[in-house]
């Protein structure tokens, strides 16, 4: 993916953000003269995706680390729940990722597992995760100058009357056995804006720089950087305030600006990956969810800061050889063995129990899974919705005899958030296309449906302008016909999937995840049934 044009110097213009659509949490890591972004996946597969830059300013997609069972199992996994903040680091030759697999998050409790997996090229083969602890999540790992290892992530307490962030927590980690040494030490508490998170260590002139992410993952997100010269503390924070922040700004593009991650350049230029959101309107719905962005830092005063501490859409690039990576297509034929790292499968990885790319080839074929709310077995290939205005076009191939077999094109955040344009059966009307929609668990049919009956081959198109999604249905690609009407596309949204008791204060469900297109296939009666897709094709602008 392409994220800016080559200048013609050495130095170009990195546009924010880098990473469009659902690419929250990132961790950024340079070795040698390669760049790398990990970003978290939550119930997607597989999980901790990959970007990969030689210049800051152009990104193409690696695809993810937990790509099998034996790395990661989301069976079951609630929305919002899996793969939270992974962190990559490079020491003695070897990559270490370490990730948090949030198993539950209900009634204040916290069921937050973290490992640590290494390799010995960014490409793998990665190890067996290694547990590590469960006391809270977003883990780090720091490797000091003096070869020894360190784990950092929050502190969780589940107690009634005490404030769910406990502080920032740290132990040692012996990277030989993966086993945690010692005793584990609260090294921060935040700062009165609470809801510290997402710790990162530096060490720089002497100073250990502990940088967190603050006031939650939604309009009040903040980077706070606090700095002490013992690694257990005690640590003072910036006096300056927040190193990043658009709490104070609505009307800047980029808004939920935190969780933040430091690189340098050989050349000693400084950069502060961070998670931002592009609400439709002013502190509104953010229907691409939580994406990556980057800033340029400079040291003042012994202190890592950004300008202005807001986050900017251009930012003057690095001092160095531009390097862009071939366009991807828009379109693709599902001609390779496996699929291109632009899509992502739901809560299972996409082995031949169930996906294909060479039982018909040049087709996707997609065995029939669970329910829209089923999570151990659910057929659902998707990719990021990563502009405003954008659309899916696909051709399929799919015969039913049954109202329990069907399948189509998706507009999709999670179990409880949905549109889906299917090809169905019932006894009634035969085969037919038509739209079903789930806005907070409750599923409607929307709008008159369309006899396709004879019809050997469908073409589906799906198109989001904003806040508004149409889907499209044609036997030839050539004479189009709506169906469903407009739709409203901000319920895809973090903003809007979030969830709360009726205190109004405990979340009972979390939006962490992005609006998603994409291919749908469900058989509920479990016996076998397929739908084979000729090709897709994703365009975008945000123009």
């Amino acid at each position: 993916m392409t994220t800016a044009p080559a200048t013609g110097s050495r130095t170009g213009t990195i546009t924010n953000p880098v990473l469009p659509g659902f690419h929250p949490d990132p961790s950024i890591l340079r070795v040698g003269e390669d760049y790398y972004l990990a970003t978290s996946t939550f119930e997607w597969s597989p999980g901790v995706l990959l970007h990969h830059s030689r210049d800051l300013v152009h990104w193409r997609p690696l695809g993810g680390v937990l790509s099998e069972d034996r790395l990661l199992d989301l069976t079951g996994h609630r929305d919002g729940a899996g793969v939270w903040a992974p962190c990559l680091s490079h020491e003695g030759g070897t990559f270490y990722l370490i990730f948090t697999d949030v198993e539950n998050y209900a009634e204040g409790f916290w069921d937050t597992p973290n490992y640590v997996t290494s390799a010995p090229s960014i490409d793998g083969p990665w190890s067996d995760p290694a547990p590590i602890h469960a006391k809270g999540f977003d883990p780090s790992l720091f490797h000091d100058e003096d070869g020894r290892s360190w784990v950092l992530s929050s502190l969780m307490d589940w107690r009634p009357g005490r404030h769910d962030f406990a502080g920032i927590v740290l132990q040692e980690l012996d990277t030989e056995s993966m086993r945690l040494l010692g005793e584990p030490k609260v090294i921060f508490e935040g700062t009165s804006v609470r809801v510290t998170e997402a710790p990162h260590l530096y060490r720089e002139n002497g100073w250990y720089y502990l940088m967190t992410a603050e006031g939650g993952t939604q309009w009040d997100h903040q980077v706070t950087v606090a700095r002490s010269r013992e690694i257990t503390g005690p640590y003072e924070t910036d006096p300056a305030g927040p190193t990043l922040s658009s709490r104070e700004h609505p009307s800047l593009p980029l808004q939920k600006a935190g969780h933040g991650s430091l690189v340098s350049t050989p050349g000693g230029e400084w950069f502060l990956a961070h998670l931002t959101s592009r609400p439709l309107t002013e502190r509104g719905r953010c229907v691409r969810g939580r994406e990556t962005a980057l800033q340029r830092v400079e040291w003042v005063d012994g202190w890592p800061r950004v300008e202005g501490a807001v986050p900017r859409v251009r930012v003057d690039g690095p001092d160095l050889e531009p390097h862009p990576w071939p366009e991807v297509p828009d379109r693709d034929d599902f001609d390779s063995p496996q699929l291109r790292p632009e899509w992502s499968t739901l809560r299972r990885h996409a082995d031949e129990e169930w996906v294909s790319l060479t039982e018909r080839p040049g087709h996707l074929r997609v065995q029939g899974g669970q329910s829209p709310s089923g999570t151990r077995k659910p057929s659902l290939v998707a990719r990021r919705v990563q502009h405003e205005r954008c659309s899916l076009e696909t051709v399929m191939e799919f015969s039913t005899d049954t109202f329990q077999r069907m399948a189509g094109l998706t507009a999709y955040y999670n179990m409880r958030q949905w549109h889906y344009l299917r090809i169905g059966f019932d006894e009634r009307d035969g085969v037919f296309a038509g739209v079903l929609s789930s806005d907070r668990g409750r599923v409607r049919e929307v709008g008159d449906r369309v006899d396709v009956r004879g019809w050997e081959r469908f073409h589906l198109r799906a198109e989001i302008d904003g806040a508004e999604l149409r889907f499209a249905l044609s036997p030839d690609g050539r004479e189009w016909t709506p169906v469903g009407g407009v739709l409203d596309a901000s319920i895809l949204s973090d903003d809007y999937a979030e969830e709360r008791a009726a205190d109004g204060q405990t979340a009972t469900l979390w939006g962490f995840t992005g609006a998603f297109l994409g291919l749908w296939v469900h058989d509920l009666t479990g016996t076998g049934s397929h739908a084979d897709f000729d090709f897709a094709t994703y365009q975008g602008s945000d123009d």
